[in-house]
């Protein structure tokens, strides 16, 4: 990584000094990471000691995650911090939002869990409606509706009879099964909770008017937990795997974008976050829960923080457009996400826009296609090379992202003056300048590493080296090379901002 020290400099100070060092496992939607971390001289200094995909697997037409699989690249890679002599004092995991796993009385667990990706819970929300109304739905929990959260895929195998639903025990969000099969020990992180659509956002525990509607009990769910918390040390059976000593699993934010918060580099309170990945999560910083008839019309969601605040932002769908692209272009021959840049830098500019939220794009036969007839039936230039449809893609984005920074700006109780992205898409340099002057105010881009280093210093404030949310936005701020991009070319933007909004449109 450029934004922090690198590997063998990471090597030379921790073989030089005893410093404390965390391990994060950090798992995204399509791939996974093991960083190792430590602080030295208020800096943050990372290792990455393996990556591995994570892919979904389709059996009959269903979607799945292969927890098992998961388990064991936990295991391969403190293995490798085995293997290279690394001491670490405790481990964090997180993970992509509302997907979880059902276990039995015997603590094992009763199928591979489904991924949100999966068709089954499409109408899902409509379906749940009849039992409770839309607008009650969002008063108790205060969670954007959408097809594919918590609740609507138990209410969904609820409705299809699973033959798993009557014999569940507890169910546990990803990052916490995953941190009972390392420990033995069953939690509910708050901030993975609060993803599902069934915690109440006041009280911070499970909301059993939501549960009741789709039969369950809050006893199949394990105690809540906040970030901080010990879990758990590692188990006979993992130190015997791994030739590891005892060695804690502390609760992080089980929610990736909370973890990546926590990285934001900001140095005071006037900003938005855009964290850029496969999804795109825009929001704000909030004490308490913002629920009203305008973050209901305008579907904001408030999730939890690590530090016990409210995440109001929006889920925009990101990178999954480009990525899914890449698949289809890679059948002819390998491309580079660095080709595509390239290819869209030169295609001419403002040819087509789509709304990147369509429901068209939520998992397409073929995603090119998918752009290519919203184009269509929009009455647009269809694009066709790979610039001309990168380029619009990522032009389209950056008009979303004002387009959800102006409602975002309408609920704030401050002015936003700069947006901090983060994550993977912070690299991405053209989008980035894209936005700025989509949006009219600088950019801050950096850490793209973000999830992992908000994961490596809870645990570090869990051992006592770091105070607080200042702290370590001081931290990262010492440890990242940020860069600002400038708006520029106002009107030329503006202009078509409203070209995009006469074709912006729910498919």
């Amino acid at each position: 990584m450029q934004s922090v020290i690198q590997n063998n400099i990471f090597n030379l100070i921790m073989n030089k000094e005893n410093f404390t060092s965390f391990l994060a496992i950090d798992l995204g939607a399509s791939s996974g990471r093991a960083i190792q971390g430590a602080i030295q001289s208020e800096r943050l200094v990372l290792k990455e000691i393996r990556r591995f995909p994570n892919p979904m697997i389709e059996v009959n037409g269903r979607l799945y995650w292969d927890l098992l699989y998961l388990y064991n690249q936990i295991i391969e890679s403190l293995k490798e911090i085995k293997s290279q002599q690394l001491n670490i004092t405790s481990i964090g995991i997180d993970t992509w939002g509302v997907d979880f796993v059902c276990f039995g009385k015997d603590g094992e667990p009763l199928r591979m869990p489904y991924s949100y990706r999966d068709s089954h819970t499409t109408g899902a929300p409509e379906r749940f409606f009849l039992k409770m109304s839309k607008e009650e739905l969002y008063q108790k929990s205060g969670i954007q509706i959408m097809n594919f959260n918590s609740l609507f895929q138990l209410d969904t195998q609820l409705k299809e009879n699973s033959s798993v639903y009557p014999i569940i025990d507890k169910i546990l969000f990803m990052p916490d099964a995953l941190s009972y099969l390392l420990t033995g020990n069953m939690v509910t992180e708050y901030t993975i909770a609060s993803t599902s659509q069934m915690i109440n956002p006041y009280s911070k525990q499970f909301e059993s008017s939501l549960l009741e509607a789709i039969e369950l009990s809050p006893n199949q769910f394990a105690p809540i937990v906040f970030s901080g918390t010990v879990i758990g040390m590692i188990s006979p059976t993992v130190q015997q795997l791994t030739g590891l000593d005892d060695i804690p699993v502390i609760a992080v934010a089980g929610h990736d974008t909370a973890s990546a918060v926590l990285a934001v580099p900001a140095v005071d309170k006037h900003f938005a976050y855009l964290s850029s990945g496969t999804w795109s999560l825009m929001g704000i910083e909030s004490k308490e829960p913002v629920i009203n008839e305008e973050t209901y019309a305008l579907n904001f969601t408030n999730e939890g923080g690590a530090d016990g605040s409210i995440r109001l932002l929006k889920n925009i769908c990101g990178m999954w457009l480009i990525e899914q692209c890449k698949k289809e272009w890679e059948k002819d021959k390998p491309i580079t996400y660095e080709e595509i840049i390239t290819a869209a830098k030169n295609a001419t500019p403002f040819q087509c826009f789509i709304n990147p939220d369509s429901a068209c794009f939520a998992g397409p036969m073929s995603m090119i296609k998918s752009i290519q007839n919203y184009c269509r039936e929009t009455n647009q230039f269809i694009p066709e090379s790979v610039g001309e449809i990168a380029r619009s893609v990522y032009e389209s984005l950056a008009f979303r992202y004002k387009q959800t920074l102006q409602k975002l700006q309408k609920l704030a109780s401050f002015p936003i003056e700069t947006l901090h992205i983060i994550g993977g898409g912070s690299k991405n340099t053209m989008l980035n300048s894209f936005t700025a002057n989509a949006i009219g105010i600088p950019i801050v881009a950096d850490p793209s590493e973000a999830t992992a280093i908000g994961n490596i210093l809870q645990q570090a404030m869990a051992a006592g080296l770091v105070k607080d949310k200042e702290e370590m936005r001081r931290i990262v701020r010492n440890s990242t090379e940020l860069e600002t991009f400038e708006p520029s070319n106002k009107e030329l933007w503006d202009s078509q901002y409203r070209k995009y909004l006469e074709v912006y449109k729910e498919l």
